[in-house]
């Protein structure tokens, strides 16, 4: 709740826009605790942030724990927050009761994993793990056309590390579900066994501008009419799938924007998530296809851009068993889970044995001002995360 209360919104969650003078404040605050606790704080090339604490054993490699601090515009206090400050108490518990870890412990605050800002999710951890390359990240612009570089710049955490995969030991995540399953099924834990795939598409219907009261409908090459006939072909294409289907349009710019204008161009989002790859590529396959039938047919163009396809991420066997194990000793209720959002954890994976662990969110919600969890489920979670990071960082080798 206290850091909640940097950007704070009226109606009870958070606006912490990434590299904004908000997340600056969030993230001085996270550098004060954890150098009050005798962590050691780096900052890499593209403004992640790690606080080490060091082991018994300095020849052995690092266990990773982390998440992030940005939100969305009219974010919720627990999303990405949850995991930082659950960590936060992880390293605050070890020295509480003197524990000194064979293998050093590094928590971790990921930079911009919404994506809100630059357009751009998981840019932190994907600059880190090799997926995008810094050059590209730091030239990604904001709607007011300030770079991410301009941004890190600004807020003063363009850090000397390289922001590059460097060798650990292992990766946990706590993050809130963001959706309805474990509240539904009375689980306090969610055991994620991975994450599913996704494709991500920019998508641009450009029409002609004219007089919304003099032009008829035989003359008229309307973008908005042809968006909104390809968002309905995303959520069709959707529900098609069942209930394991995810299809979203989540941005949309109308332009000019003017009541008695019909709109000439529209700017939006569209995006398909899926638990099995072979769906993502059935989507990928048929989606660009039959949008533009739908352009060709309002004499509209339409330019689809692909800005990324993440394939499904399993998370590793050990990790996972070692979430389990913690929840067990704990006398927790369990349940396997796929995550349906995009984590850091993801591209983590891709270069460190990786788990993650879910808490309950009331109602499912996220991405809201609402969203709120239970003191007791982040404790859960959190006793979770401690049991799993010590018991990998003092595993036998």
């Amino acid at each position: 709740m206290g850091f909640a209360s940097i950007g704070a919104t009226a109606k009870g969650g958070v606006r912490r826009l990434t590299l904004t003078e908000v997340d600056k404040g969030a993230r001085d605050r996270f550098r004060t605790e954890c150098e009050a606790m005798g962590l050691t704080v780096r900052v890499d090339a593209i403004g992640n942030m790690f606080a080490r604490r060091a082991g018994r054993d300095p020849n052995r490699l690092p266990v990773l724990f982390g998440s992030h601090l940005d939100s969305q515009p009219s974010g919720g206090k627990f999303d990405g927050a949850l995991g930082v400050i659950a960590g936060l108490e992880v390293m605050r518990s070890l020295n509480d009761l003197g524990i000194v870890t064979e293998a050093p412990l590094e928590l971790i605050n990921w930079t911009d994993e919404e994506g809100s800002r630059f357009g751009h999710s998981l840019m932190g951890s994907g600059v880190w793990a090799g997926v995008y390359a810094l050059d590209k990240a730091y030239g990604l612009t904001d709607t007011d056309g300030v770079s991410v570089e301009t941004a890190l710049n600004s807020i003063g955490y363009r850090g000397a590390e390289p922001a590059a995969p460097f060798a650990a030991d292992a990766y946990f995540e706590l993050h809130i579900e963001q959706g309805p399953i474990l509240e539904r099924e009375e689980k306090q834990i969610g055991i994620v066994t991975g994450a599913q795939a996704q494709v991500w598409y920019d998508a641009v219907t450009i029409g002609q501008d004219s007089h919304a009261g003099t032009t008829p409908p035989s003359t008229r090459r309307d973008a908005l009419v042809c968006a909104a006939r390809i968002v309905d072909l995303v959520d069709r294409l959707m529900r098609a799938r069942g209930e394991d289907g995810r299809g979203t349009v989540g941005q949309m710019l109308v332009i000019p924007n003017s009541r008695n204008v019909v709109p000439g161009e529209v700017r939006f989002s569209v995006e398909f998530r899926h638990p099995d790859p072979a769906e993502i590529d059935r989507l990928d396959a048929e989606f660009p296809v039959e949008a533009a039938a739908i352009a060709a047919a309002c004499g509209v163009k339409l330019d689809l851009t692909t800005l990324f396809k993440i394939p499904a991420q399993p998370f590793d066997h050990a990790c996972i068993d070692l979430v389990r194990q913690g929840a067990a000793r704990s006398g927790y209720s369990t349940r396997e889970i796929v995550s349906g959002a995009g984590h850091d954890a993801v591209y983590v994976a891709r270069h460190v044995p990786t788990a993650m662990i879910f808490t309950p969110c009331k109602d499912g919600l996220s991405h809201n001002e609402a969203e709120s969890i239970e003191p007791g489920e982040a404790e859960a979670g959190c006793q979770v995360l401690f049991e799993a990071v010590v018991a990998r960082a003092n595993r036998a080798l």
